[in-house]
């Protein structure tokens, strides 16, 4: 079982920096679908995505803001964390087998355990696919978590 730590407030900086990567595969595309509702066929279906501008299936947009999602409640602050408000600009499409790489950087620290933190996430060519801001409601005092293992999820 994994365990996580967060950052309460009072130890966030402006300046402070995390990270979350993960390769976007098959199955996540179709449990994507699946959880969402959204089957556009330019997500599942690789005939009907060869013939629009992107040419090959891609990822759903919402998919890199569940990753910022997992990076602020994993990564930084972390547990405890509550979401306020979320921008996202899509730059570049996301392919399979990419891997995404969230980066979180602490902006501005505001009254009342609210936080402002860049929400940028990068492909493996290190090119921004997906720009924004989230702002949160950072922990207040600092707990340790033990993760929830899921069962196994199959599709089909």
């Amino acid at each position: 079982m994994r365990q996580l730590t967060n950052t309460p407030y009072e130890a966030l900086e402006v300046g402070q920096t995390a990270s979350y990567s993960k390769t976007v595969e098959e199955r996540d595309i179709q449990l994507f679908a699946e959880v969402s509702g959204d089957h556009n066929p330019v997500h599942l279906d690789a005939e009907y995505a060869a013939g629009t501008m992107f040419k090959e299936r891609i990822a759903h947009g919402m998919f890199s803001g569940a990753l910022i999602s997992a990076a602020v409640a994993c990564e930084l602050p972390g547990p405890g964390t509550i979401y306020l408000g979320q921008t996202m600009r899509f730059t570049l499409p996301v392919k399979l087998g990419d891997t995404l790489t969230v980066r979180l950087e602490i902006l501005e620290k505001l009254p009342k355990f609210r936080v402002r933190v860049a929400t940028r996430v990068f492909n493996q060519r290190d090119e921004l696919v997906v720009d924004g801001e989230a702002e949160i409601l950072a922990p207040r005092s600092q707990q340790t978590v033990t993760l929830t293992e899921l069962p196994a999820i199959s599709i089909g």
